[in-house]
């Protein structure tokens, strides 16, 4: 008889909306590029920037298993459970497993650095508002030009750690059996009686206060250029 399971939700809505709006972003980001649809693909990139800026704050200061130091852990865990990943266990975590954690960190990182170097980036076509970063202007032409080179190197480097973020999730249930995706659609996942501990949430208004400082800072850097 198969073991019984309890629905328990780890994944708060705040969690969710970074992950799939980022997602959006990143599609959106990418395909106004190839168009030259550079109104689309700032207005997606400052959309992504917030949503980072968010994320960076609930993970010091949101729900428990949103925070950085819920899920991040040593190197050598992230290799341990690497070493397991053949093994066929029972999922009973409410957060990224430590190699997860380090996945999660490298995206992070990326899609800042991609954002960030936006901001200073120049497509040549006149120094036009909508086709130069709001900081494009506040440094040297050389700079802009390198910020723009580096914004083209990253976006590859993003494309293959997301290619093999997908590859694990896909191996995870295929290996382990273990749905990584439902939860983070739902927010809502089945664990066994004596795991199913339901992590800590923070109030929707700190996560709203955040997303707005957030938007708000944003927006007051895209003046600088305007």
């Amino acid at each position: 008889m198969a073991e019984p399971r309890v629905a328990v939700r780890v994944w708060d809505a705040w969690v969710r909306l970074f992950h799939w709006g980022a997602v959006a972003c990143v599609a959106v980001s990418y395909v106004s590029a190839q168009r030259e649809a550079w109104a689309v693909h700032y207005a997606s990139g400052y959309t992504l920037l917030a949503l980072l800026l968010f994320r960076v704050g609930w993970g010091l200061a949101g729900s428990e298993n949103a925070r950085f130091a819920g899920f991040v852990r040593s190197p050598l865990a992230a290799l341990r459970e690497l070493a397991r990943f053949p093994l066929r266990e029972v999922d009973t975590g409410t957060t990224h497993n430590p190699a997860g954690g380090w996945m999660v960190l490298l995206l992070f990182a990326l899609l800042l650095a991609q954002a960030v170097s936006g901001l200073f980036t120049n497509h040549d076509v006149g120094f036009t508002y909508s086709a130069h970063g709001p900081l494009a202007n506040a440094v040297a032409e050389g700079t802009s030009e390198w910020f723009s080179s580096l914004h083209r190197r990253i976006i590859d480097v993003l494309l293959i750690a997301i290619g093999v973020h997908v590859v694990a999730v896909l191996a995870y249930a295929a290996v382990k059996r273990q749905d990584l995706v439902r939860p983070m659609l739902t927010g809502v996942k089945r664990l066994p009686p004596a795991a199913a501990h339901a992590p800590r949430h923070a109030p929707p208004l700190r996560a709203l206060a955040l997303l707005a400082a957030a938007a708000a800072a944003v927006w007051g850097i895209t003046r600088i250029g305007a």
